[in-house]
């Protein structure tokens, strides 16, 4: 795992000060060692963190002639099954490491060579010969992988902080994304806060020649529901997931799991210890009991006979450490969970340098309940819209508390207007009287096109689809990374191995949903392993008290933080007073609004500011 920054000067020489300065402000990811390549006009800056190859894998790496020059920042898991077919096809290596074989695999396939990485990773291999930057992004986007091309360079880097340190001045907020942040409750890809910064997209590779900078998709998660007894499938999910967590514990330094009180992490520490007999896991919670599942990772962890680890969040370190931890996140990205993600890093990386983690299990396997939702509406979703809309325009003329009125307008309204993800934090109409931009695009403007290309899957499908595309790759990804590395510590997510996505995307949707119960396969394939009350518990999703804190622990400092002038740029300040009290006040449960509001405004202050 790594740091790097890299890029091609067009107009005038390298800045070595600028290019030092932007790899150090990564050295959270790479804490043991610096090196950097001058081959003007190219440049590469790197950070390690010392996984395999402790000795000998430095980067940035070259070919025997060093015609060749990589960083690349992840992991591949398949390296030792490449490197002994490039052997026998005659090539040298110099050290053991993983990233090696990017190279050797490029002499041997040029830009193919991407079809055959298994792993997660973001890479730029520099072509001196043919004058060409040629990088790329592992397939579901777990590594983070930013770039911007102006007059005087192109850049790349892990994260956005170090190409903020090659501009003459910081770019300014890009206001067009505000709306869909407030939305979303992250920044949706390629776009970034920063105006003139981007995302280069999951699943793609890219050539920049001559100035010329050119984007081709290599790989596209998409679905083929096949149908399979459901035995078969139970044995194809154990043999894909034994595989993936086999290949996901290559690693020459100590590493551990993460445990909470969900199905998906134990499935993870049960298959590691299955394999590996004991192993460590670790666990945070909170002292208010109906947000702490503390309780629910022991009972696992006993069962499993993990070395287990765990620590209690009080709301005074947890206020504390935000502003320090969204300098690490880049970008706003407002998911409370990130912060418990950041304690568990913390407490484990004392002892491993290596995590897995249960990252993706809902969206490949269909575990989130609001997957539910199609199968509950379907009493009302077979009438026609006429009957729909007439339906819907009663029901919105009843009182706003009747019990039932939000399920008949739901069931009115088409999947592709009321789902854009798992996470709408503001409606369109909230937008409009808190933002001062008088007009801004509906977040159906990043949904539509996803969803005409998922046109042919049932409902639940669809939900995953986008999902996949937007909600995993701008919020469960970008946190798994960003917490993790703020503490030198690698999460590997053994769900989103491309091998098993591949497998579980032929699962027909009764499998993965049945009556209540989501991520029915998984939970059957694995329940010989687990307590029958991890198998069956419903998922929780790291939940954060902040709503009892915003009333009272935390409620002067958000005040004065959020009523503050900066905001008034962006925002109508008396909208944000309005919701403050009636929160405090119990009238409304403002609590995913106000955090959305809360890491903008921490944001505003560590990246525009100061």
């Amino acid at each position: 795992m790594s740091g790097f920054v890299g890029g091609w000067v067009r107009k005038g020489v390298i800045d070595k000060e600028a290019v030092q300065r932007a790899t150090r402000s990564m050295q959270h990811r790479g804490p043991d060692e610096e090196k950097f390549a001058w081959l003007p006009p190219v440049f590469f800056g790197f950070r390690r963190l010392k996984v395999i190859d402790l000795q000998k894998g430095v980067q940035p790496a070259s070919n025997e002639d060093g015609t060749l020059h990589l960083v690349c920042n992840g992991e591949i898991y398949n390296y030792r099954e490449l490197r002994r077919e490039l052997q026998q096809r005659g090539h040298r290596f110099k050290s053991e490491s993983d990233s090696e074989v990017i190279l050797h695999l490029y002499e041997e396939d040029g830009e193919d060579c991407v079809h055959k990485l298994r792993g997660m990773f973001a890479f730029c291999l520099y072509d001196r010969e043919n004058g060409v930057l040629f990088g790329a992004r592992d397939r579901l986007g777990i590594k983070p992988y930013y770039y911007l091309k102006n007059s005087r360079f192109f850049g790349i880097a892990s994260e956005a902080k170090a190409l903020l340190e090659l501009l003459k001045e910081r770019p300014p907020v890009n206001r067009l994304v505000v709306p869909q942040y407030l939305s979303f409750q992250y920044i949706p890809e390629p776009e970034t806060i920063f105006e003139g910064i981007y995302k280069v997209p999951p699943g793609h590779y890219f050539i920049y020649r001559e100035g010329e900078l050119s984007f081709n998709r290599y790989w596209e998660a998409t679905f083929n529901p096949v149908k399979r007894p459901l035995q078969e499938y139970l044995e194809m999910t154990r043999d894909s997931l034994r595989e993936a967590v086999r290949l996901h514990t290559r690693s020459d330094v100590p590493w551990g799991a993460f445990l909470s009180g969900g199905v998906d992490s134990a499935i993870i520490a049960a298959l590691l210890r299955e394999q590996h007999g004991s192993i460590s896991t670790f666990s945070v919670g909170y002292e208010e009991d109906a947000y702490s599942e503390l309780s629910e990772a022991r009972e696992a962890a006993t069962h499993l006979e993990t070395d287990h680890r765990e620590y209690l969040i009080n709301p005074r370190e947890y206020w504390e450490n935000l502003p320090r931890l969204i300098w690490y996140f880049d970008e706003p990205v407002a998911d409370p969970a990130a912060i418990s993600l950041y304690f568990v890093a913390r407490m484990a990386s004392r002892k491993i340098t290596v995590t897995l983690s249960g990252e993706g299990a809902d969206e490949v396997f269909g575990g989130y309940a609001i997957y539910r939702e199609p199968g509950s509406l379907r009493p009302l979703t077979w009438m026609p819209q006429s009957a729909l809309r007439m339906l819907a325009k009663g029901a919105r003329k009843l009182p706003g508390s009747l019990k039932g009125k939000n399920y008949f307008l739901r069931a009115a309204t088409p999947l592709q207007e009321r789902f854009i993800g798992n996470a709408h934090i503001f409606s369109e109409g909230e937008k409009a009287n808190l933002l001062r931009q008088k007009s801004f695009p509906s977040p159906q403007k990043i949904t539509a096109p996803l969803y005409r290309k998922a046109a042919s899957y049932d409902e639940v499908t669809q939900m995953q689809y986008l999902d996949i595309h937007t909600w995993m790759t701008g919020d469960i990804l970008v946190k798994a990374d960003k917490m993790t590395m703020a503490n030198s510590l690698e999460l590997r997510a053994p769900f989103l191995d491309h091998r098993v996505f591949e497998m579980a995307s032929t699962i027909p949707t009764e499998y993965k949903i049945r009556g209540k119960q989501t991520k029915y396969l998984l939970r059957q394939a694995f329940a010989h392993l687990l307590p029958t009350s991890t198998t069956l518990r419903p998922k929780k999703g790291f939940p954060v008290p902040t709503r009892v804190w915003l009333k009272g622990a935390i409620y002067r400092q958000v005040r004065q933080l959020l009523l503050d002038t900066s905001l008034e740029r962006y925002f109508h300040r008396q909208i944000i007073d309005r919701m403050l009290r009636e929160h405090q006040r119990g009238v409304r449960d403002h609590s995913r609004k106000l955090w959305v509001l809360i890491v903008f405004a921490f944001w505003l202050e560590r990246f525009l500011n100061n």
